[in-house]
């Protein structure tokens, strides 16, 4: 199958529906498989290649964005009849459905684990799963509300006055960040809790928030009685962040959801003399860290659709997103690796390679030979869902 260059009857419009379809057959016919080899499970490898033993690393948050790529395929599915990978597979919300099931297996038939940042991923994923199984009238909304009946109450214990306020990134409750604080002030936003979420992102401006930048720095230690700032800046962080203040709006909210977006753009994309004038948001490596661009790309795309906000801050977002996205794209590769797809057959639709930066092209960040990380064509998979539902 050749990958899609432009929608059909148009002078040079990139197909972005098409694209993230290639991108989700990919991720799911090399990376998706059996947990155990067990009849109705579905999880992500981490690597690829990779051996099927149980006990390699897993990755709780990375499946937690594996599930938000799902729904995102989904809703492309409703709109448009078709699944992604074919009328004889899986639909994208019935293996969204299958990871959060196996999410809970793999980890020891509980969805509560020692980070509240992973669980407040999860949660956020399929409160998204949870609207796509009821548009489609789909089974599956018992378990979703279970999952949320476990996990709110972790977020409510997690967030307290200790440090002025703040979500604690984990159960050892000695630093508090963003990575937890915004994506539970937005889950809180998004779950009728709107005091909380607000007074989560107050915590954030009042402690995290570095005016020089416009940006939002990483967390904060409690040392010996004293908070010490953790002064990284990720790109990862500001999208919850944007997200919140979305989610909640009014002026005291939209202001600086806008003046989020522009300083992004001015700090955290590349400048390089051969971007020309492209506003691509810079990588930050494998790892972990090969998720962060693609998890503020994702919040990007609400801003650019998002009507509240003034219009050139809008066509700066959405620049953001397409410009990233072209990025990746060009700079894919394609590897012939015949793998069992998800029908448990061999599927040999060419297994694209995405970069784990993408101002950099996928052949020098991941030669030929070297293994490949879920977190990096995730990113890339999430970067196109975006740019498919600004197009």
């Amino acid at each position: 199958m050749s990958a899609p260059d432009a929608q059909p009857g148009t002078a040079g419009t990139p197909d972005w529906a098409a694209r993230a379809d290639h991108a989700a057959r990919s991720v799911t016919r090399h990376f998706g498989r059996r947990l155990l080899f067990l009849p109705g499970t579905h999880l992500a490898a981490s690597v690829r290649p990779s051996n099927h033993s149980p006990f390699q690393p897993w990755n709780y948050w990375w499946q937690a964005h594996y599930v938000d790529c799902l729904v995102d395929a989904g809703l492309r599915e409703l709109g448009s009849g078709s699944r992604f990978d074919g009328g004889d597979r899986p639909s994208a919300g019935e293996l969204a459905s299958r990871v959060v099931a196996s999410i809970r297996l793999r980890n020891l038939l509980r969805y509560v684990n020692s980070y509240y940042d992973d669980m407040a991923w999860l949660a956020l994923a399929v409160l998204r799963l949870d609207s796509l199984a009821g548009r489609a009238q789909k089974p599956g909304r018992r378990r979703n509300a279970r999952l949320q009946k476990r996990l709110s109450p972790q977020f409510e214990s997690a967030s307290t006055d200790d440090m002025g306020g703040g979500t604690f990134w984990s159960t050892k409750r000695d630093f508090k960040n963003a990575p937890a604080t915004a994506p539970v002030a937005l889950y809180f936003a998004r779950t009728g809790k709107r005091e909380r979420a607000q007074g989560l992102l107050d915590w954030l401006d009042a402690t995290l928030f570095e005016s020089t930048r416009g940006l939002y720095l990483d967390g904060a230690w409690i040392k010996e009685g004293k908070l010490v700032l953790a002064e990284q800046v990720y790109t990862y962080n500001q999208g919850p962040v944007l997200g919140a203040l979305l989610e909640l709006g009014g002026e005291a909210n939209l202001a600086p959801a806008a003046a989020l977006v522009g300083s992004v753009a001015e700090h955290l994309t590349v400048r390089e003399p051969d971007t020309q004038g492209r506003l691509v948001l810079g990588g930050e490596g494998a790892g972990d860290g090969g998720l962060f661009a693609g998890i503020l790309v994702r919040y990007l795309a609400l801003a650019a659709g998002d009507v509240r906000l003034p219009a050139a801050t809008r066509a700066t977002a959405r620049q953001m997103v397409l410009d990233t996205a072209e990025a990746l794209w060009a700079g894919r590769m394609v590897r012939t690796h015949a793998a069992k797809g998800t029908s448990g057959k061999y599927d040999d639709d060419g297994w694209l390679v995405f970069s784990t930066e993408p101002q950099r092209p996928a052949a020098e960040t991941y030669p030929v030979g070297t293994a490949v990380e879920l977190s990096t064509q995730l990113q890339a998979w999430m970067v196109l869902e975006a740019a498919a539902r600004i197009q």
